[in-house]
Order: C-alpha cells, then sequence, then structure tokens
C-alpha cells in the first residue's frame, strides 16, 4: 500500500475524530427557551421588598395548593423544595437565595415547569432576572422541546418566579399561550405575602 493511499483514510478519521470532538464540548451547554419574557419587581411590591419584612420561608403547601394541582390541561407531578438554589439552575448564579420550590406539569400537548426563588431583597431578585437573559437558565426538569418553548421570569419584590413550558413532543408546533399563563398563575402566591407585609 503506498503512502498516498494510507494518507487518505488517515485524514478522513482525523476529520470525524474532530468533528466529533466538537459535537461533544458544545452539545452539553444549558438550554435556553425560544422566547424568555423578563421583568424586574415593581412599587406594587415594595412591602416585601426585603427578607427581612417577610422572613418566614415558603412551604410547598403555601405555593402548590390542592386547587393547583391541575391547570387546565396541565398536570402537576413532582414537586421539591431545594435549600441550594443552584440545584435549579442552569448557569445564572442567585446569591443569598434561601430557597426554591419547584414543580413540573404534564399536559397532553405541552409540558412545563413552575420555580419559585427567594431572594434577599429586590435588588437581588432582579439580578437574578438579568442573568435569567444572559447565558444558561433554569436546569430543566420537565420534558420538553426547549427549542420551540416560553419562559417568563418576574421578579416579584425578593422572589422570582419562573415559568416555563414547551411542546411535549418534539418538534410540535402547539399553542403555548394558555400553559404559560396558567404556570405563571402560581406566582399569584406572592400577593398573600404582600397583604401580610403591608
Amino acid at each position: 500500500m503506498t503512502r498516498a493511499r494510507v494518507a487518505v483514510p488517515v485524514a478522513a478519521l482525523v476529520v470525524l475524530v474532530a468533528g466529533a470532538a466538537a459535537w461533544v464540548l458544545t452539545r452539553g451547554g444549558p438550554v435556553r427557551p425560544a422566547t424568555l419574557r423578563a421583568e424586574p419587581t415593581s412599587a406594587m411590591y415594595a412591602a416585601i421588598d426585603s427578607r427581612l419584612r417577610d422572613a418566614a420561608p415558603l412551604t410547598g403547601e403555601e405555593v402548590f395548593t390542592p386547587a393547583t394541582a391541575k391547570l387546565g390541561e396541565l398536570t402537576r407531578g413532582a414537586t421539591e423544595l431545594l435549600d441550594d438554589c443552584a440545584e435549579a439552575l442552569a448557569g445564572p448564579e442567585a446569591p443569598g437565595c434561601s430557597q426554591a420550590l419547584r414543580a413540573t406539569y404534564t399536559g397532553p400537548s405541552v409540558n412545563g415547569q413552575f420555580v419559585i426563588f427567594n431572594l434577599p431583597d429586590g435588588r437581588a431578585a432582579d439580578a437574578l432576572v438579568t442573568a435569567l437573559r444572559g447565558e444558561g437558565f433554569l436546569a430543566q426538569v420537565a420534558e420538553f422541546d426547549a427549542g420551540r418553548s416560553w419562559a417568563q421570569a418576574r421578579a416579584l419584590g425578593h422572589y422570582v418566579t419562573v415559568s416555563w413550558v414547551g411542546p411535549a413532543e418534539e418538534g410540535a408546533k402547539v399553542d403555548l399561550t394558555r400553559a404559560q399563563v396558567d404556570l405563571d398563575g402560581l406566582g399569584r402566591v406572592v400577593q398573600s405575602r404582600v397583604l401580610k407585609a403591608i
């Protein structure tokens, strides 16, 4: 076998190995929603702008009530109370975050997840919302097509709520509006905290 004949298979092998390495290195990044709406806190939540004025930790029973077991066509699955907020994030950091409560929801055509973070104050909440606009996002625990997904991140006083929904089937084109609104509505739990603090 001549050197020219050996060089062609070796060159092809080098190209294949380099391509495989590039795929492995780039595919592992955190997934992001295709569409993200992000809002800072407002004067409406001034009464709970600091955790000092709203010191009681959130509970699973408070956030995920029996009334929220089914939201439209979505049915609640697993719920979690995380002491380490980093477990709910994939890239962004949340300094001073004391807890994150998370739930998954499934439906016939749309799945999603909701998480609420307990931050020290409104500045920290706004900073997390800003970070969610950058690289990385939440750790995805619900199964859906992130490439077609929508998310809503809101700072509400010293809390941040994030609702994230996507098609249950990869590549499916479905209307996510109702599911997004339903999951985002879980953030209304913060309103009761505002009333208690006034």
